[in-house]
């Protein structure tokens, strides 16, 4: 089975395809199309955004497509960044310009009052336009600064309780196995075995 990851994110591409290695799912990433264009993520939710960026490339390329739309929610921010977790400080921001963001933002909120978690919407749609919906959640805290050298986005600021550390310097496949992410791939992979 061929599937198509509908990111132009590296680090997602990389993470997706290693939880799906030994699945026998071929998996593509958006450079093996030509002229594919860039969705606007215009949905006010993660959900609208993963569904219109799955059902439009699946639509284009003919081929099964999986989008995610993922971001990280502080309660002392009232959700933010949300939907705006890959521009929250602005359109071409790198995750340096975000966490700095984020940091400024936080800035007078204490520890003990830093709580906030990661969600993702995962979309799998086919080209008829049949779209099914998968989510994940991982709950921690905001540091009060970096830590770490892994992962991408906020990773080096999120700290995982049960495992004392930053989802930077947790080993590639631990973050894998408890992310966001990595949970509702988890169900995406039962239910394409279930029904392959």
């Amino acid at each position: 089975m061929e599937l198509l990851i509908a990111t132009r994110n590296r680090g997602k591409l990389k993470e997706i395809q290693r939880l799906l290695a030994g699945c026998d799912i071929v998996v593509r990433g958006l450079e093996t199309y030509d002229g594919l264009p860039e969705v606007v993520e215009d949905g006010d939710t993660f959900e609208a955004n993963a569904r219109k960026k799955a059902a439009t490339m699946a639509r284009l390329t003919g081929c099964l497509a999986l989008a995610d739309d993922s971001g990280l929610t502080v309660r002392a921010l009232g959700g933010k960044p949300g939907i705006f977790s890959a521009r929250y400080a602005g359109e071409k921001a790198t995750d340096a310009d975000n966490n700095r963001k984020l940091l400024n933002d936080m800035a007078d909120v204490p520890v003990g009052q830093r709580q906030a978690a990661f969600h993702c919407v995962m979309a799998l749609c086919s080209p008829s336009g049949a779209c099914r919906l998968f989510e994940g959640r991982l709950d921690g805290e905001i540091l009060l600064q970096p830590r770490g050298e892994g992962g991408f986005g906020y990773d080096p600021l999120f700290m995982v309780p049960s495992y004392g550390c930053t989802l930077a310097e947790l080993p590639l496949d631990v973050k894998n196995r408890i992310s966001h992410r990595g949970l509702a791939l988890k169900k995406l992979i039962n239910h394409l075995l279930a029904s392959h």
